[in-house]
């Protein structure tokens, strides 16, 4: 364990404008009174993928290693995928069948680099952090494609789309 090193709390929020649709993440990071906001946009991706592609950047964001992490989401499906141990038991599988398998191993791989507790919490009911990195996912996503800015690819989703997972980097 790193010698005085403050808790980290990891404050994220996805969205998409349709399901699919144009789509963004909003992280806010906060850490020994420090706070630091982050965000990120697709041209056509899910909600659930920009909800745990927020816990990837946030936690891939993080300077150390074997940082206490809390992380906190409104997303049921990133939260209990973890403490219910779904995303384990779909790597001893290889993944197969698994939605969003492409980021589900690269958060393993950040995940292990860090001791990470997630929590629950529900959405749009007035959680400051949750609000603000909700604002920061909409306008990262829908607000930028309203406004003409072109968006990367979420080339993860597209490969699912097309059946050729196994052609995305890293994967």
């Amino acid at each position: 364990m790193e010698a005085n090193r403050p808790p980290i709390y990891l404050y994220t929020d996805g969205a998409s404008s349709g399901n699919p649709g144009p789509g963004g993440y909003g992280i806010v990071l906060k850490c020994g009174g420090r706070e630091k906001e982050m965000s990120g946009g697709y041209a056509l991706t899910t909600n659930n993928r920009m909800e745990l592609m927020a816990v990837i950047v946030g936690l891939e964001s993080i300077k150390w290693n074997n940082a206490e992490v809390r992380v906190v989401s409104d997303s049921s499906y990133v939260v209990k995928s973890v403490k219910e141990g779904w995303v384990f038991n779909w790597e001893k599988k290889g993944f197969a069948k698994a939605k969003n398998a492409d980021l589900w191993m690269r958060f393993l791989r950040i995940y292990r680099r860090h001791r990470v507790g997630f929590q629950w919490i529900k959405g749009h009911a007035g959680h400051p952090e949750n609000e603000r990195c909700d604002a920061l996912a909409v306008a990262a996503g829908a607000g930028a494609a309203a406004a003409g800015r072109k968006l990367p690819d979420d080339t993860g989703y597209l490969a699912g789309l097309s059946g050729n997972a196994a052609l995305i980097p890293g994967v």
